[in-house]
């Protein structure tokens, strides 16, 4: 069974959307050292029930939170998503040392993303 692993919030405004989910929920952002601006975001400690996640600049105006899930094979899983009804948005992408990505959209048009273990993906 996969599970969410991580959740990514956009932000118009970077600092006042850290400014506030530091205030109202105590995280911690810490400035990813990616290929592009983004920010991990620490919920809670290691160990206690949730998951962590990530913010970064909205790209498009109609962009909203997204939920992503570990699967075994993101080739799998757009395979599934697509003979389930659903649509690939995103197509797979290497997320360098971390693995493989795509986002999709479920049969309501809820966004999710799939994310594949793999430290060697390039």
């Amino acid at each position: 069974m996969s599970r969410p692993v991580h959740f990514e919030i956009p932000a118009d405004n970077v600092d006042r959307a850290q400014s506030f989910y530091k205030n109202v929920f105590g995280w911690q952002f810490q400035k990813w050292d990616g290929p592009m601006e983004y920010w991990m975001i620490v919920t809670g400690p290691d160990g206690t029930p949730g998951i962590n996640g990530g913010l970064g600049r909205r790209r498009m105006p109609e962009e909203k939170p997204v939920n992503t899930i570990r699967v075994k094979s993101v080739d799998s899983a757009i395979a599934s998503v697509t003979k389930a009804g659903g649509i690939v948005t995103v197509p797979k992408m290497a997320i360098p040392g971390v693995g493989w990505l795509a986002y999709a959209a479920d049969t309501e048009g809820n966004p999710f993303g799939v994310m594949e273990d793999d430290v060697n993906a390039k």
